[in-house]
């Protein structure tokens, strides 16, 4: 053995070593806060969780603090006592289709993430199959988010989250010209109401003057010329040119259109049973509609990617749903607001306050409450009042008669906060599009463009020249859905 070697082995035994003592802490920790019922293993570069607690928001806590991105992911595995889970929502159909289909490449999920997957994946001499549990396309978090594509903001160098969004929100423009989807360039003011935030607010300008992107200070008077309806609580802004708003639904149905209209093949109301692993590689997945044999899969789940990862038995990351509730307001409101204003501490955790849709109505929103129930769209009553009340202290003249709609939409995220797209870790033939939570439709663009070269380059496949990138609406889609045109399926579509 040489002295390299030496020095490589010494290092991986020094990391086992603080590894181990990290563990040992941590459970200490867990041990304390949890009167012994939670504990920790580190397995494979995975740290898996057990136990089993009452309350939900405690099973959260305890993946939450057990997160070191340095040396592992989190797998939560506690058991919740204290209710029952509902099982997934399944598709009523059953038939053999799909038996002994054997697409390229078999992209499960047809959220934004997925549909924009599909598409790119046409750029290459590929045979796409998706599969949706829904009658349509975008019914889960995709059709139930506030349309905003944010500019490049603020995050830990070196995030996914970060590299995706950023390039994502650049993308936005010729992604909708060439799919014919409406999307506005607002701009986005990040409203201040304490002069004390100003020196920091200043050099976060300096900040991104570094890294090439341009944020503008505004003062109170220049806020208030531009977005009279404000609070005059506000001190000064700083706007970010490049936000813009995007009709969700309609980008989702547009991005799997043009899919199609290039040979990718859609399956709604076929949802993934079971998968097949033989020495690390996935050979089959079972479906409601038959067996299918895919040389790889994609896993854009959303909510249920974790799912998918267990039954590719290549599960090393958790997931945490969260529901968030928006309003829509009626177009008479829609003066209040021209662009997108949002108070500082809703829009550091990449939220918005109040919007004007493409469609021309007024959306504001937030809240974000941690859930198992990963299927319940149902809106709160409080959740209004409270969102109402916050929201007002930015625009005080909303009024919660103008309120035409209200939605409430689930979205994943892993406890490490940040994206997962990779390849699988355990299984060869899986990449996972996991925990895409916000800024996920931001960056579904960027995604897509690099999980389709992940697969075109192991797959070896060549370059389609006959795709076709542009897609024409043959109708106003916002017309089927007047008051929430850039928000979502109404509830009574989806049974």
């Amino acid at each position: 053995m040489n002295k390299r070697d030496i020095f490589v082995q010494a290092e991986l035994l020094f990391s086992y070593i603080s590894s181990m003592s990290n563990i040992k802490k941590l459970n200490q920790r867990l041990g304390k806060i949890f009167n012994g019922k939670v504990c920790a293993m580190l397995n494979r570069g995975v740290l898996y969780l057990t136990g089993e607690l009452d309350n939900w928001d405690d099973i959260v806590k305890a993946g939450l603090m057990s997160v070191n991105q340095k040396e592992y992911s989190v797998v939560n595995d506690i058991h919740f006592t204290g209710g029952k889970i509902p099982t997934m929502r399944m598709p009523t159909v059953a038939s053999n289709k799909l038996e002994g289909e054997c697409p390229d490449v078999l992209v499960i999920g047809g959220g934004v993430v997925g549909c924009a997957i599909a598409r790119e994946l046409m750029r290459y001499k590929i045979d796409v199959l998706l599969v949706e549990k829904e009658h349509d396309v975008a019914l889960h978090a995709s059709g139930r988010n506030d349309g905003v594509v944010l500019p490049e903001i603020s995050m830990n160098e070196g995030e996914l989250k970060k590299k995706y969004n950023d390039i994502g929100s650049h993308l936005y423009p010729l992604v909708c010209d060439e799919l014919d989807v409406p999307f506005k360039r607002t701009g986005q003011y990040v409203c201040f109401t304490s002069n004390l935030m100003k020196p920091a607010a200043l050099a976060s300008i300096a900040m991104y003057a570094l890294q090439g992107i341009t944020v503008e200070y505004i003062s109170r008077k220049d806020l208030l010329k531009k977005e009279p309806h404000l609070s005059r609580s506000i001190k000064f802004a700083l706007f970010f040119p490049t936000a813009g708003i995007v009709y969700p639904y309609g980008l989702t149905t547009a991005y799997a259109e043009n899919a199609s209209d290039n040979g990718a093949k859609i399956s709604l109301d076929t949802v993934v049973l079971d998968i097949q692993v033989w020495n690390g590689t996935i050979n089959n997945v079972l479906t409601n509609r038959g067996r299918i044999y895919p040389k790889i899969v994609i896993n854009a789940a959303g909510v249920f990617a974790e799912d998918i990862a267990r039954l590719a038995q290549d599960r090393f990351f958790s997931l945490h749903p969260r529901r968030s509730t928006n309003m829509i307001f009626d177009k008479k409101a829609s003066y209040l607001v021209k662009s997108i204003v949002s108070p500082y501490e809703t829009a550091r955790m990449k939220s918005v306050g109040v919007l004007q849709t493409v469609d021309g109505n007024l959306l504001t929103g937030y809240d974000s409450i941690e859930t198992y129930k990963r299927e319940d769209f149902s809106t709160d009553t409080n959740s209004i009042i409270s969102i109402l009340a916050k929201q007002q202290e930015l625009v005080p003249s909303l009024s919660g008669q103008d309120i035409v709609a209200s939605f409430t939409g689930i979205s994943a995220a892993t406890y490490e906060g940040d994206f997962v797209v990779s390849f699988g870790k355990f299984t060869d033939n899986i990449i996972h599009a996991a925990g895409l939570g916000s800024p996920g439709l931001t960056a579904a663009p960027a995604i897509a463009k690099e999980v389709s070269v992940m697969a075109a380059k192991y797959l070896g496949a060549g370059i389609n020249r006959e795709y076709n990138p542009l897609r024409r609406m043959a109708i106003d889609e916002s017309e089927n859905f007047p008051d929430a045109a850039c928000a979502t399926v109404p509830d009574s579509t989806l049974g």
